[in-house]
Order: structure tokens, then sequence, then C-alpha cells
């Protein structure tokens, strides 16, 4: 079992924290803190409370695989008797459904470590006892088979892993390849007669002859094939066979190509050159049994023939009607691993799916969704609900392979099938531990990216990774990260959990030259719970990692500004690389035109906007735009007084001088006495702003505009700009400017929306609580405009709009909050 790194870190609230490559850092005493939860109430929907519910499924850190399932699959028998083989003892308050695995959790050292050596322990004795000996030996060989066994669940064969469908049915043998199917053994001495033979004659051979050759050869022990290849007998036996390529029968031709692939002949071999242009050109003369089969020869040899492919799609097409339930499959997966998608087919695929449906096997239907994941093929809604529908309601008869696919599916068609989802925290939670740790990665991505949030899954996956985390590549590593990070979940063991995934990620360093996505992922997920590994960090900013990330596919510089951005703002003690102001300038310049575009066009603010100027007295006192263009979403800034007047500040926004200069203002002796003297009886801007709301009332906009913009502008002391019709700018006289600035309260207006949360509830999503953390940082009160309040709202009446915004920023509660 690895070794688990526990990092010191700040209190919650504050934390930053920095792990090193080379020193080990001791865990702060009381780390396994309880955990907060979001609370369904909208009007603390952004806030925290102590959570209560106890996790029922608790992975031991020394937990055991006692047997061996395929892929990361395993059957439910199989679980139950791993259950029943454990000697673990549940919790004893953990209340588990019926097959459900109990498993022990001990937050201590794992027995299986050692112990560290007492100094002042009594002498060993020269010899163990013949027992011991004994008792030690086995211990140490089923430890050693143990592990082994755990290794090998944790490979993922890409290449034969998505092949177990066709074990389901006896249609695939005449339509696949099983390298692995087994067959009588040639031996040794007969094979290298034949090499003899056919090294030392000059004649030509019938194809019947090669052909018989090439079976024989293909039967040699698995160990010879690598041998064999090489050897001047079988390349003299290629280029014979190569030489006669259009004499052999379309079965001879098949049954040489499937000789290849046992003797795992190389992808570029000249053979296989001729092979491909030969099946080309025969495409049409063979039945469609025969190109599948080919089509999946040409998989196992790992070999790409888009030429071949496009005449397979053209001839499927055209004989659409005769296409069997196990030959469709079979196009499917083909259809995947060349991750082509005919654009002709798809309609016809879709069509078909819906045709087969109830006949397909489960692990047909997580093949298909592999398929069309694979080779990026859009699929309708309708269809993708009818495969969700099946598959919740099977669910627990599902291989955990097969279930990884439909989810890939889901994931990609942004399908938030929400019976699917429930049925998956009932079902998934159970198999975390069994389950290899790219399935499980696909897991967390799966509800990560459909902002599905399930503490159950999570906490499982969480308390199973540790033990695991070995086996991550660094894109595994990055999408846990990313993933707890999105739904902002700090798991029970989070120390524990975080510490051992930044360390793989020390270990995984030399891959994100090759990858920089990972590295940015994994880092963005941390910093959204607020972690910030300092090394990790200075490796991403350097100039040479950050030339790197402009060879990517993917666009890496919003995701470097963010990060650095963030950097910037709650660790004020980083000393590492930095990005250079220039990309800053470019990125933020980027986030604010796509702004204009996108997002301070949309309804929802365009509304608040208008109806905030109306309510505080006009635009100076209300600025749309990006406090943080970081965090790629806009804000209503509003400045208050202490005393709780409006402040106007935005006066170089173009649109309010040009609304001003619009309307004009003219300078009357009545507008003099009130700017001097104040309003009668003293009354306050909200007074105003309900006096304006009045039913009955109607004033125009330019009247409510000036007497609320006058009165706050007087009270909180500001210089006061009056422009009349001329254009000219009048400055209100020196008496009225106060020598130092009053204090005031930066009001940061979210208007948030659906896909601020996680689905179906009030929890905040990683970014946007990252958003409104450095917003308070920075001296913002953060205050919201939640969808589930503002959206129902636009289609009322503009008083009751006016109302809710009065309310909203004129709460007593903010001033006391920001004093």
């Amino acid at each position: 079992m690895a070794t688990v790194l526990i990092c010191r870190r700040f209190p919650r609230l504050s934390r930053v924290t920095a792990f090193s490559t080379t020193a080990k850092c001791k865990a702060e005493s009381g780390s396994s803190k309880s955990k907060q939860k979001r609370e369904e109430n909208p009007e603390t929907a952004n806030t925290r409370t102590e959570s209560a519910a106890t996790i029922q499924l608790l992975n031991p850190l020394d937990y055991r695989v006692l047997y061996n399932p395929s892929a990361y699959a395993k059957s439910r028998a199989a679980s139950q008797q791993h259950a029943a083989r454990s000697s673990g003892q549940a919790l004893s308050d953990a209340v588990t459904s019926p097959g459900t695995t109990q498993v022990q959790h001990p937050f201590g050292t794992a027995p299986s470590q050692a112990s560290p050596p007492v100094r002042n322990a009594l002498p060993k004795p020269r010899s163990k006892p013949l027992l011991e000996q004994t008792i030690s030996a086995r211990l140490s060989a089923a430890q050693a088979k143990e592990e082994a066994e755990n290794e090998k669940m944790e490979m993922h064969d890409s290449k034969e892993d998505p092949r177990m469908f066709q074990r389901g049915r006896p249609e695939y043998r005449s339509l696949s390849c099983d390298k692995f199917e087994p067959i009588e053994t040639l031996p040794l001495e007969e094979g290298d007669s034949i090499l003899h033979s056919v090294a030392g004659c000059k004649d030509s051979w019938s194809p019947a002859t090669i052909t018989d050759y090439f079976r024989k050869l293909s039967r040699l022990p698995v160990e010879q094939h690598a041998a064999l290849v090489s050897k001047p007998g079988f390349n003299n036996l290629c280029c014979e066979a190569a030489k006669n390529i259009r004499l052999f029968s379309t079965s001879d031709l098949i049954d040489i190509l499937k000789s290849c692939v046992r003797l795992v002949v190389p992808p570029t071999h000249p053979l296989l050159n001729a092979c491909e242009d030969e099946f080309c050109r025969r495409v049409w003369d063979m039945t469609l049994a025969q190109l599948l089969l080919v089509a999946d020869c040409w998989r196992c040899l790992d070999r790409s023939v888009p030429s071949y492919l496009s005449i397979l799609f053209s001839y499927a097409n055209m004989h659409w009607k005769d296409l069997t339930l196990p030959q469709f499959v079979q196009l499917i997966y083909i259809i995947g691993e060349g991750r082509r998608s005919p654009a002709d087919l798809m309609q016809k695929v879709e069509s078909t799916i819906l045709k087969y449906l109830d006949s397909f096997t489960l692990e047909e239907v997580g093949a298909i969704c592999l398929g069309l994941f694979k080779s990026l093929s859009g699929i309708s809604d309708h269809v993708m609900k009818k495969i969700a529908d099946r598959v919740s309601l099977q669910m627990e008869d599902m291989s955990a392979y097969a279930l990884v696919n439909v989810l890939k599916m889901l994931r990609y068609a942004r399908m938030d099938h929400l019976p699917l989802l429930k049925e998956l925290g009932k079902v998934i939670p159970a198999q975390i531990p069994t389950i290899n740790i790219q399935g499980i990665m696909h897991i967390t991505l799966t509800c990560s990216s459909l902002h599905y949030f399930d503490e159950g899954i999570m906490a499982a996956v969480a308390m199973s990774l540790p033990s695991k985390v070995t086996y991550c590549r660094s894109k595994d590593a990055a999408k846990f990260l990313w993933s707890f990070g999105c739904l902002d979940y700090e798991p029970p063991n989070e120390e524990e959990f975080y510490s051992s995934l930044i360390e793989q990620m020390h270990r995984k360093l030399h891959e994100f030259s090759k990858f920089p996505e990972h590295l940015l992922t994994g880092l963005l997920g941390l910093a959204f719970v607020k972690r910030f590994p300092e090394e990790l960090i200075d490796y991403a900013l350097r100039d040479k990692f950050v030339q790197k990330t402009r060879g990517s596919k993917y666009e890496l510089r919003k995701d470097l500004f963010t990060l650095s951005k963030s950097v910037d703002i709650e660790c004020p003690s980083y000393q590492g690389s930095r990005l250079p102001p220039q990309l800053y300038q470019e990125m933020t310049e980027r986030a604010l035109n796509y702004a204009k575009q996108e997002i301070y066009v949309r309804p929802e603010i365009v509304e608040a906007t208008s109806l905030l100027e109306s309510v505080l007295g006009g635009p100076e006192y209300v600025k749309n735009h990006m406090i943080l263009p970081h965090t790629r979403s806009s804000d209503l800034e509003v400045h208050l007084a202490m005393d709780g007047h409006p402040i106007p500040f935005n006066l170089k926004d173009p649109v309010a001088d040009k609304k001003l200069e619009d309307i004009g203002v003219s300078l009357t002796d009545d507008l003099m006495t009130q700017l001097i003297k104040g309003r009668p009886n003293s009354q306050s801007p909200m007074e105003v702003e309900n006096e304006a709301r009045t039913p009955g009332q109607e004033r125009g906009e330019e009247s409510r505009t000036l007497r609320a913009g006058d009165c706050a502008a007087l009270s909180a002391g500001a210089r006061l700009q009056v422009e009349p019709k001329s254009g000219r700018c009048l400055e209100a006289p020196p008496t009225l400017t106060l020598n130092q600035q009053p204090r005031r309260v930066k009001l940061a207006i979210q208007v948030s929306n659906r896909n601020h949360y996680c689905y179906y509830s009030k929890r905040l999503l990683g970014l946007h609580s990252l958003k409104r953390r450095q917003l308070r940082q920075l001296g913002y009160v953060v205050v919201e405009l939640p969808f589930w309040e503002w959206f129902p709202l636009l289609k009322r009446t503009r008083s009751e709009k006016l109302s809710y915004l009065h309310y909203k920023v004129f709460n007593p509660a903010l001033l006391s909050r920001a004093g």
C-alpha cells in the first residue's frame, strides 16, 4: 500500500496549503473535522451548516480484493462472496441494504503496515520457531498473491476490454477475431521444418499451401511469435503471399489476416499493406459478415485503415435493412474504434437502436454507448433517454464496465436523467472498491460534468482512492481533483484524500509536458476548494510550461489566467512564477469582449441593471461589469455609504455619460437649495424610493432619478457633477466635497442561474464558490439575486421587481456585515 502524506493546512476560511515534493508534512490535530452541507432553504442557500449525516459506506485503508474481476467490472455474486469471506467488522452504527458489502474503516494505521521498531525491546531469539516461520511464509505468499491480483484488476486493456460484449452471443464468432481462442499448439520442430522449407525453396507455392503455412505457424507457442516474425523464412513466406495476393480466395485471405493477428505482425508490415489494398478492391464482392470480420482484424492489429472503413460504411448504408442485431452492434463497435462518425448513417443508427433496444444485452448497450462516445457521434435526447430509461431499471444486473460506458455517453449528451442518477447513487457506492481506478474516474467525472452531487458516491470514491492512488495516470488524478473541486465537496477523509492525489501529481510531473491540460485541470480543482500546492503552481506558471500549453488542442490560457489571478488574490505570500503582464491584459480583454457579447446582454441581467438604476438614482450608481474577469461571470457593482445611502461611482461609464448627455439637468433655484440645505424633513433615499413606488402615483424617470441621486450624492459627500444641455460640466462647490472619502460598502450583486449550482439543488459549484470567496477577500459584500427568486419575478409587475431589489440592496444586515 502506498504511503499517504497528510499535509498541514491553515483553518478552513483562510486555508492556503503548500506541498513539497521532498518533505512530508504532519497532520494537524483535529483534521477529521465535521463536514458542512448546503441548506436547501433559499434564504440560506449559500451558507454551510454542520452535517449530521452518517456515511454508510466506508472503505478501509487496507482493503483487499480476494478475487479477480474482469476489466473494471464485477458480478454482484462476486461482491456477495467477497462480503461473506471478509473478516472485517462493520461499523456498529452503519445500516446497510441487502446485498451491500459491509467493511471496516480504521482511520489509524493499516494493520498490514509494519510498526516502527522499539528501541528498548527485548532481544530477539536467534531463530524463529518453526510454526512462526511457517505462518510468516504463508502470510508473505498470500500478500504477494493478493497484491498481484489487485494490480491485475487495475490494469485496463483499451483494446480488449471494449470487446467483452462479443462473448455474449455465439454469432460474434463469425464477426470478430478472437486471438485468445484456445487452439492446438504446433510443435516447434514442425514450425522449424516449415521455415526451413520456405527459406530453401525457390519455387512458387499454391495459395492453398501458403495459407496452410500461415495457419500452422500461427499455432506456435506465443513466446515464439516475436522471434518468428523476424526470421528470413517467414519474410519469404510473406513476400510470396503479397506477390500472389490476387490469387487467394476471400476466405483464404481472411485466414492469412487472422494468422497475422495471432502472430502480432507489426501494423506497418508490407504484407498488411498488400492485404488492405486487396480487401478494399474486393469489398463489393464480400458479405457483410466478412467485411465486419476483416475490420475487426484491422482493429486487433492496431492498424488504421480509413479507406477500408469508408467503403465498409458505404456498403452498410446500402444494405442497412439486412443488418442483424449482432452485426449492428459489431458495426457500432468498429465505428467507435475507428474514431469516425459517418454522418449519413447516424439517423439509421438511432432508428435501429430503438428497434432492438429491448433485445440488446446490457453489455451490448454499453458497447453501443462506448462506440458512439468514441466516435463523437451526436445522439438525440429522445434516444439517449430511452437508453437511460432501460439502464435505470436494470442497473443492478449490469457490469460496472458497461455502466461506465453508458455514463460516458450520458456525459457527452449532457443528459440530466434523474432516475438513472438516483439509481446510480443506490447501486454504485458498494461497487466502488472493486472497480478499477479509470472506471471510478469516469463515474466521478460524470457526476461533476452533469453537476450532480451525491454524497454517497463521492464519499465512497474518496474512501477508496488513497489505497489505489498509485494506479492513477496524470489524467485520472487531475479529473478526480477537478470533479471534487467542481462539486465543492471535501470528504470526511479530506486531508488524506487531497494529499495522496497531490503527491501523485508530483510523481506524474513528467507527463504534464505532453498533457499540460491535465496539470491545469487538477490545479483548478484544488483552487476551487482553496488548496494551492505552490511547487506545482510554480511549475505551471513558468514560461517553459506556458509555451507548451500553446501547442495543446485545448484553449488553456483562460485556465492559466484563472489559476494565476486566484493565486494573486488568495496567496499573498506566494513567491513563485507568475504569468507575464501582457498575457493578463490579453485574457482580460478577451473575457470582457466575451461578456459584452454573451453575458451583459442576457435578459435577466439587463432587467436587473435597468431596475437597479431606477432604485438607486441613475446609471452612475450601478456598474454592470466583471469585477473578477478570471471567473468568467459578471457582477452588478453598487456602493453604499455606511448610513445606507447610495454613492455614485460609475461616472466614467460611457453608457452613463451618454444617458446624462441625452437627458440633461437644468439648474434651478429649488435644486440648488436642495443641494446646499438638504431635502425637507431629511427624507432618506429609501423613503424616496418607497414613495416613488407607491401604487397610484406616477412619476417620470427623470424626476425619480434626480431625487434619489441628488440626495445620495449629498449624503455621501461625493463630488457632484451636473451636465447641462451645453455639455459643460459643473462641479459642486468645494465646501460640499469632504477632505477624505467616506467609508463605503461595496456590493457585488450576483444574478445567478442554474448553471451556477449543482443539479436540482442550491449547492454552489466550485468556480462560483471561488469567485464569491475572492470577492469577499477583496472587501466586497456579495449579494445574490438567486435564479429561483429572480427568474419568476421577471414575469411579475415592475413594482414587485423594484420592491424586491430595494429589499436586497438596502438590507440593514449588509451594513452590519461590512462593519
